[in-house]
């Protein structure tokens, strides 16, 4: 699914400007871009970039080991400084390949977090993608379609796209640090090491190469650090304009990287001594990259990843906000009730309401039980049946532009717990620092749609609900005959009690 991303508002002339600020935690590198955001640019304030390396400490079993760790959160530490004057909301880290990769990586995460005090998001792969080509887009002041490839230590996103509209958006597991790790482990550079890494490269971009070319671009643009340090390496020898790689070019390059014979003896200008390691592998999927789509050319544009983490936050909680685009694509595409979807928002919006003090809910989890809201009967589109396991599986697991990973396991797991037994062992799995509030998000959203339940053309009035601790208390108006709001809210106390959630009914 493509989502139009559109430029976001511009500041209103005479305001004073937004300071803003990223931090991308690469495979390879680790980033920091703060910047003033007024009248529709970014104005740069410190930009920061260390390589961490941290794909190089995911051991064949899935773990970061302590020694990457450890270097990344020391690059943190010399990044916190230039944070403390930004405010609440206006900054956002994410992390990419290796993070995702790593089955440790919520623990790296959980001290991150500590040391930066700030919330830390994986995001996928396609959402890195749409980020890259967000900040490239910015930073390219003419129209056109073009095609935007950036490298990085795990992973290479492709882009095609015209303005600020990505059009194909992908992301390849392969990287300048694990190609490294996996074809030049020894350090020997040969032609048939270069070789097999550039046949891999081929073979991972074989399902996209012919959709690609079909839908064609005029400009290809390189983004990444590896582009960069080719087109300085070349740039460096006159074989080509600066800030350009030619197929020439490139060719001459890869002969001289082999001659190189060990990575040890990697050196040459305009090549930085800290990416001469990393330096060949990124240079044998770049020769790939151009064998697959018969690229003549390449141009190196500033703005990739954290750029557009930048301009995506301006729009974020705005009627520009991606999300809200990626919403209303969902209900079109599975068929939502939007009457009802909307009658539920509103009775948990109220609900929430009446809590939201006692329980500490934020802005932001009013926000995500808004959105499961609208999104809770997705899976009725599979089937009838378990639909809200369905409708939980399809957020978790597609691609939804504008949600980060954690963002994404909030609106299914809310999806999943809407109905029938509380999910413990889904819950249990959350990270601790979320379950309380995850869990008193799905308890009002399962009051909502109860109270939905007949469907109604508007929604109920709201019934008084009053929290102290995790004991809530919702009041009814009397009555003398039973009721089907009764009898399903009966049957919400023992399921509730039975996840030791306290729920008390009383009658007016």
């Amino acid at each position: 699914m493509t989502i139009p991303t559109e430029r976001p508002p511009m500041s209103p002339p005479g305001h004073p400007p937004r300071r803003l600020a990223a931090i991308d935690l690469g495979s390879n590198s680790f980033h920091l871009l703060v910047a003033n955001y007024r009248e529709d640019r970014l104005q740069v304030v410190a930009r920061l970039g260390e390589k961490v390396q941290l794909a190089a400490g995911l051991g064949t079993d899935g773990l970061l080991d302590e020694a990457a760790m450890q270097r990344a959160l020391d690059c943190l530490a010399r990044f916190a400084p230039f944070l403390v004057d930004i405010a609440p909301g206006h900054l956002r880290v994410v992390g990419t390949n290796a993070l995702r990769d790593a089955d440790n990586s919520q623990a790296f995460i959980e001290r991150a977090e500590a040391l930066l005090g700030t919330r830390i998001e994986i995001i996928a792969g396609r959402e890195e993608a749409r980020l890259i080509y967000l900040g490239a887009a910015h930073a390219l002041a003419e129209d056109g379609r073009r095609l935007i490839v950036d490298i990085g230590g795990g992973s290479t996103e492709f882009i095609i796209g015209e303005r600020f509209e990505p059009l194909a958006l992908e992301s390849l597991r392969m990287g300048c640090v694990t190609f490294r790790d996996r074809f030049f482990a020894d350090g020997a550079l040969s032609e048939k090491a270069f070789r097999k890494a550039e046949l891999i490269t081929l073979s991972e971009l074989a399902n996209i190469q012919r959709p690609y070319r079909e839908l064609g671009w005029a400009d290809p643009v390189g983004s990444s650090g590896t582009i960069k340090a080719a087109a300085a390496v070349i740039g460096a020898t006159g074989d080509a304009p600066e800030g350009i790689i030619t197929r020439q070019g490139l060719a001459a390059l890869r002969k001289r990287l082999i001659k190189c014979k060990h990575l040890d003896k990697v050196a040459m200008p305009g090549l930085k001594a800290d990416r001469a390691r990393v330096f060949p592998a990124g240079i044998a999927i770049l020769c790939a990259i151009f064998e697959a789509f018969d690229l003549k050319s390449m141009r190196y544009a500033d703005g990739a990843l954290r750029e557009g983490v930048l301009y995506d936050m301006v729009g974020r909680n705005s009627p520009e906000d991606s999300r809200l685009k990626t919403l209303a694509v969902l209900e079109r595409s599975y068929g939502v009730d939007t009457r009802q979807a909307r009658n539920v928002a509103t009775t948990a919006t109220a609900l929430l309401g009446q809590v939201r003090g006692a329980w500490s809910l934020d802005d932001d989890q009013a926000r995500f039980l808004r959105w499961a809201s609208r999104l809770h009967e997705i899976g009725l589109a599979i089937s009838h049946s378990q639909f809200h396991r369905h409708g939980a599986y399809l957020l978790e697991y597609s691609d939804l532009p504008g949600f980060s990973r954690p963002e994404q396991r909030l609106l299914a797991f809310l999806v999943r717990a809407h109905r029938r037994k509380f999910p413990l062992k889904e819950w249990q799995a959350l990270p601790s620092s979320e379950r309380a509030s995850h869990a008193r998000l799905a308890r009002l959203l399962r009051l909502a749609v109860l109270l939905n339940h007949s469907r109604p053309e508007s929604p109920p009035e709201a019934l008084p609900l009053a929290a102290d601790g995790d004991a809530l208390t919702l009041t009814l108006p009397g009555s003398d005959e039973p009721s089907l709001l009764h009898t399903d809210l009966e049957q919400e106390v023992a399921y509730q009690a039975a996840a030791d959630f306290p729920l008390a009914l009383i009658q007016t």
